[in-house]
């Protein structure tokens, strides 16, 4: 997706890759053989998918494949299991829920229960509101990873006693929010929950702005605003907004070599055209490639079959910390970040950099802060 609504994490997925990849040549390749990348753009389009993994397969004969995001896994997933490969893949939510293939393996913390685990520190943060909340406002686009994240969210409203007086998605082409805010606002919910990519999200935010917003608690798995340059436009219009994130720079994220590899994300960044900081999609595509590394070295040769029961049986060591896979190919234990703006002052992006902007709220072996609500005085 280097073109199109997820081009800022294509952009990203693939500097990535090359950085992992200048490091690997560098010390000779696997297996004795230079890594060679191929990857062409989908233009976000899940659409041009299957004819785009059929030519790597069948003319490019690549050896390994790596995937990325949701709705265009999803499109590809009939042909990955046709040709029987060994699949690493990133940013899709609950890909193999429907397939149980045993060679999927999906390297973003969602672990066995993703509908559920991308949601459930959004619900956690919400129960310790006091009063407790009683109703709930959710809003998402028609697409595979908005409807995946809005049917966890009903079971943990259920679970919680959550009353759901509104419950919409909206058509992905969707320009003006207002209608959609406007009749959240008309239920009075103490809980907003919005499941968005980034183009829906900026437009969502701007109605939010626009309007304002009466509930105790407003955000949800808004993708988007884990993007640097986003972060630096919306400054302190994101007081307040709970969100999901795959690494902060908090004390508690301060795993052996990520540092150090952000520094080169981020020297490279510029040049590539891609997000300046690099905290959301890099650290874990970086560990995707070195739990390939160490599967292919470990195994000793390309066989599929031999890596796929490899990647089942080892704990990997990467910059995102150990990572085990559990049955279904996800981690055996999810570890989704759920954050909350809190202090941000102007535009300067430095500021995402140091503790305490984003708060962890959940999950609780990694909390730095605690909820600040209603929305509204947080979004101070």
């Amino acid at each position: 997706e280097e073109t199109g609504g997820s081009a800022a994490s294509g952009r990203q997925f693939v500097l990535t890759a090359q950085i992992w990849a200048d490091a690997i040549n560098a010390k000779g390749g696997l297996l004795g053989r230079p890594v060679k990348l191929i990857h062409y753009d989908d233009q976000s389009n899940p659409a041009l998918v299957p004819g785009i993994y059929t030519k790597l397969l069948d003319i490019d004969k690549i050896d390994i494949v790596i995937a990325s995001g949701t709705n265009y896994s999803a499109a590809a997933m009939p042909v990955l299991l046709e040709h029987k490969v060994m699949v690493l893949d990133t940013l899709a939510l609950a890909v193999n829920d429907e397939f149980h293939y045993p060679r999927f393996f999906q390297t973003m913390p969602y672990g066995p229960h993703g509908k559920s685990a991308i949601t459930a520190g959004y619900f956690a943060a919400a129960m310790t509101i006091d009063p407790k909340p009683n109703t709930l406002a959710m809003a998402g686009a028609d697409a595979e990873f908005s409807k995946n994240a809005m049917a966890g969210a009903r079971e943990h409203a259920k679970r919680d006693g959550l009353k759901i007086v509104y419950d919409k998605n909206y058509p992905p082409n969707t320009i003006d929010y207002g209608p959609i805010v406007r009749a959240i606002k008309a239920t009075r919910p103490d809980l907003v929950f919005v499941a968005s990519y980034p183009a829906d999200s900026a437009g969502i935010l701007r109605a939010v702005e626009e309007q304002g917003l009466d509930a105790k608690m407003f955000g949800g798995p808004i993708i988007g605003l884990q993007y640097g340059s986003i972060k630096s436009q919306m400054g302190e219009r994101l007081n307040g907004i709970v969100d999901y994130e795959l690494f902060v720079h908090e004390p508690t994220m301060n795993f052996p070599g990520v540092d150090a590899f952000i520094t080169e994300y981020q020297t490279r960044a510029k040049a590539a055209g891609t997000d300046p900081l690099g905290y959301y999609v890099p650290p874990l595509v970086y560990a995707t490639f070195q739990v390939l590394e160490q599967a292919v070295t470990g195994v000793g040769s390309l066989d599929q079959d031999k890596l796929a029961h490899y990647m089942h049986d080892t704990t990997f060591k990467t910059i995102m910390g150990d990572l085990k896979f559990g049955p279904d190919g996800e981690w055996a234990d999810p570890r989704i970040l759920t954050i909350q703006y809190q202090g941000v002052r102007g535009h300067d992006l430095d500021q995402f950099t140091r503790p305490g902007v984003q708060v962890i709220l959940d999950p609780p072996a990694y909390k730095t802060g605690t909820l600040k609500y209603p929305y509204s005085a947080a979004n101070q």
